[in-house]
């Protein structure tokens, strides 16, 4: 599994153990559903103006989100399978874990481990599906330990 984090904000401190669990996190969601770790993800941080106007470009919806999830078509033919892009507003998460009452760390885990569903084809629209989704997010945030009070330590 390759993946590919590039940071294009300055707002938000992203310290070394969010990356490392971004990875455990993705592992993790590839493992749930019984697919193999040969694959290339690509993970962006931006700022909210940043996840804005893609968020208006790509969703024709004018305003901030936390996550964005783009698949890659599976017919695209190339050495090492691209599953998609995740886009992440760091500031948004940080807004949403102050919210929630916990860390930025527990609150990137659960975004990375929502936008992976929606990679390998889940979608939260009708309330079944998003039953089935939130379980399955619940589930790797279980497998890794990472709970409302986790900081990454």
């Amino acid at each position: 599994m390759e993946i590919y984090i590039d940071n294009r904000q300055n707002k938000i401190e992203i310290e070394e153990e969010i990356y490392e669990i971004i990875e455990k996190v993705a592992k993790e969601s590839l493992l749930l559903e019984g697919k193999t770790l040969d694959y290339e993800i690509s993970l962006s941080f931006v700022d909210n103006e940043e996840i804005k106007e893609l968020n208006k470009k790509y969703r024709d919806v004018d305003k901030e989100t936390d996550v964005l999830s783009f698949p890659i078509d599976e017919d695209l033919i190339v050495p090492i399978p691209l599953l998609g892009d995740i886009i992440i507003s760091a500031e948004k998460a940080l807004e949403q874990s102050e919210n929630y009452g916990h860390s930025l760390f527990r609150e990137i885990a659960y975004l990375t481990a929502h936008s992976m569903f929606h990679l390998m084809g889940y979608d939260h629209i009708e309330e079944k599906e998003k039953a089935v989704m939130r379980e399955k997010e619940k589930e790797v945030m279980r497998i890794l330990g990472v709970f409302k009070d986790c900081k990454g330590e």
